[in-house]
């Protein structure tokens, strides 16, 4: 171990790792010096998965080498508990060990119907979201974390929309469903603590806020080179975060030889750049989670942002 790789030796799984958060979690941990084993469906060879997007696992295992890393970048679904067995065999066989599970497994977005009560909402489609939001995690959380106790201890993160505070209260205009995960993978959190009290694996959950994921720079028609353009005709977009940003924050707390003290808990990137000394790619700290409790989630004029940043 260095202090410019302060995870040399770990072995971390990041399962939904394609896109996104995820993507950047496993480079960054890789730069860090862990071992990780990168997992998402969408694929160069397999095709793309339901979610139909161009990015895939292969890319970032590309990424983790580029980044001077190791790894491996492997096709798995986390709704088939056979196929998250046979991984963390795997993992077992080849490593001896497993240190960090991050759980970053979603991408129910396309079945969300935000202007929709519950029995108005397509039944099956909200269905299909519960099991990629929170069957996912359970299935590898269950499968993973023998592995860990057998080894010594380890680390889960739960990655999640939104800190605790926000998620105890009903979600306006995302439709039942997606209230109902973002608030389920708070309480795996929570339960998981619990029965983890007397073992040596830590549960935490992680939120990024507004993420300049690939869709979303798609949305606004923007890349991460040049986001800031978007903010002329959405001031509020000024308080987004890149995923390296949250990525930085998972990596230093999967090397807190003290996370225990946070088990249990929903910690926002702005926590964890500010337990940890850490900036955006652009040196700046943004606070989503603070402005939104300081202005409401639907404000985007952008009052007073910098102050969040």
């Amino acid at each position: 171990m260095t202090a410019d790789r302060p995870l040399t030796g770990k072995v971390a799984l990041v399962a939904g790792a394609t896109r996104g958060a995820g993507r950047a979690i496993a480079v960054e941990m890789a730069r860090a010096g862990a071992y990780v084993y990168a997992t998402g469906r969408s694929s160069r060879v397999a095709g793309r998965s339901e979610i139909d997007r161009p990015e895939t696992i292969e890319e970032t295992g590309d990424l983790i080498e580029g980044a001077g890393g190791r790894g491996r970048a492997l096709v798995v679904d986390h709704e088939d508990q056979a196929a998250v067995e046979e991984l963390i065999r795997r993992i077992e066989s080849d490593q001896g060990q497993l240190d960090v599970l991050v759980n970053d497994i979603f991408g129910g977005d396309r079945y969300a119907q935000f202007d929709k009560p519950l029995w108005e909402h397509d039944l099956s489609g909200g269905l299909r979201m519960l099991r990629m939001g929170i069957d996912t995690h359970l299935i590898t959380a269950a499968t993973a974390i023998p592995l860990m106790l057998r080894r010594g201890g380890g680390l889960v993160v739960e990655m999640t929309d939104g800190p605790s505070e926000f998620n105890a209260n009903h979600r306006e205009g995302v439709g039942f469903f997606y209230d109902l995960v973002k608030a389920g993978v708070d309480r795996i959190v929570t339960s998981l603590t619990a029965e983890l009290t007397d073992h040596p694996v830590t549960a935490v959950g992680v939120t990024p806020g507004w993420l300049r994921s690939e869709n979303m720079l798609d949305g606004f028609g923007v890349s991460e080179r040049n986001w800031r353009d978007a903010c002329h005709r959405v001031p509020g977009f000024a308080i987004s975060e890149s995923p390296t940003y949250v990525a930085r924050g998972v990596t230093a707390l999967a090397g807190d030889e003290q996370v225990s003290a946070f088990a249990g808990r929903v910690l926002t990137s702005r926590q964890l750049a500010d337990t940890y000394d850490l900036v955006d790619t652009d040196g700046s700290r943004p606070d989503c989670w603070g402005y939104i409790g300081a202005y409401g989630i639907e404000n985007h004029t952008g009052h007073d942002i910098e102050q969040f940043r």
